[in-house]
């Protein structure tokens, strides 16, 4: 396989040549492969679940210059799949963390920190300035904004993804390969994919499909072996099973001739746009309820969540997909209160009961997880 154009191969140290003298032994990599790892340059999007592993093995094998790009802090819940980040880390940036990590892994490898979310405002300006671009995000938006800047800017996409005990991988927008586009013409509906905060996810699943997202990277810019382009790699771990779909580039599909509003196309706009739903923080609900207010409290997790951690005068326990279920044993004369564990899916149940025609509702803005921040550090959070 042809790599991807990269400048001229860089000259190895001698302390380089020991620390990769298992890849200089691979005659499909070799000594000019590993010239061409050093000389090359990967932006990794996301430092997290998929994120953590494949930037510790770029790193690992001598990558030239990696870029990460993530707006978020290290968080206790992270630790369970985010191995790039450790417990001391914990509050501060995860490209801080995750730098940290790379310079103490590998000296020789250029570490540029994007502290920032990618947006249609600095995507361009971001991954321009690398050969590939691994895209580690857990959400629509950005999928559709990393693969478009990479068909504008002609960069390889190797993608990823993960649900609960499943995941899969592919490499988009090379050599005249198909696209994400290709694979998802439009969006699913708002809300139809759990993310892993409200799914779960088992953690070496994304440790794996990362690690897979790094060795095609790896493909690309040393020249070595078959990518996954056009085909789609999924992953099984309750059966320990893999199996593979053909993709194609769709003909009749439109081109991409800029970046738009991915919130808006993926239809993930806040729902602060809708001015029925009353949002009440925290501290704001605790002030009320300390006054006297005694609303219907509706939680809208499921059971097993509210075994691990529970909102104090709950009336109802029922999961948010099945709300409009039972819209008619709850109460229309008076407040409802709707909660979950990060406001996610108690703003889609509102929705649906508004649909419905309830009136008075009111949505705990940050869920229990703002609640044990805020109000109760006792609640757990999980």
């Amino acid at each position: 396989m042809p790599p991807v154009p990269l400048g001229p191969p860089t000259p190895l140290a001698p302390e380089e040549l020991a620390r990769y003298s298992r890849h200089l032994l691979l005659p499909e990599l070799g000594l000019e492969g590993q010239r061409r790892l050093k000389a090359g340059s990967v932006l990794c999007v996301g430092t997290g679940g998929l994120g953590s592993p494949l930037l510790l093995y770029l790193a690992a094998a001598g990558v030239g210059r990696i870029g990460l790009v993530d707006f978020d802090a290290v968080d206790a819940s992270n630790l369970q799949r985010q191995i790039a980040h450790g417990t001391s880390m914990v509050g501060r940036p995860k490209v801080e963390s995750a730098a940290a990590r790379i310079r103490d892994l590998n000296p020789h490898v250029a570490v540029d920190a994007h502290a920032e979310a990618l947006t249609s405002a600095n995507a361009l300006r971001l991954i321009e300035g690398y050969d590939v671009v691994v895209d580690g995000s857990d959400n629509f938006p950005t999928r559709y904004l990393v693969d478009d800047a990479c068909v504008l800017l002609d960069k390889p996409n190797v993608y990823g993804s993960v649900y609960r005990f499943e995941g899969q991988a592919s490499v988009f927008n090379w050599r005249g390969g198909p696209t994400y586009r290709d694979l998802f013409p439009e969006p699913p509906p708002p809300g139809s994919v759990p993310s892993c905060g409200e799914a779960g996810v088992l953690g070496v699943v994304p440790g794996l499909i990362g690690t897979i997202q790094a060795m095609e990277a790896l493909k690309i810019l040393a020249g070595f072996g078959t990518t996954l382009s056009g085909r789609l790699l999924l992953f099984d771990a309750l059966t320990t099973s893999f199996s593979e779909l053909t993709l194609r580039r769709d003909p009749d599909r439109a081109p991409v001739t800029g970046l738009t509003d991915y919130d808006a196309f993926c239809g993930v706009r806040p729902a602060a746009l809708d001015p029925a739903l009353i949002r009440v923080g925290a501290t704001e609900l605790r002030r009320r309820l300390t006054d006297g207010w005694r609303p219907y409290v509706l939680d809208v997790r499921e059971a097993y969540e509210a075994e691990l951690a529970a909102f104090p005068d709950t009336d109802r326990l029922v999961p948010h997909a099945r709300v409009a279920q039972v819209a008619d044993d709850l109460p229309r004369d008076r407040d409802l209160l709707l909660l979950c564990r990060s406001g996610v899916r108690s703003e889609r149940a509102s929705a649906a009961l508004r649909a419905l025609g309830f009136e008075r509702l009111y949505h705990l803005e940050g869920g229990l997880l703002a609640w044990s921040r805020d109000v109760d550090p006792s609640v757990p959070t999980y």
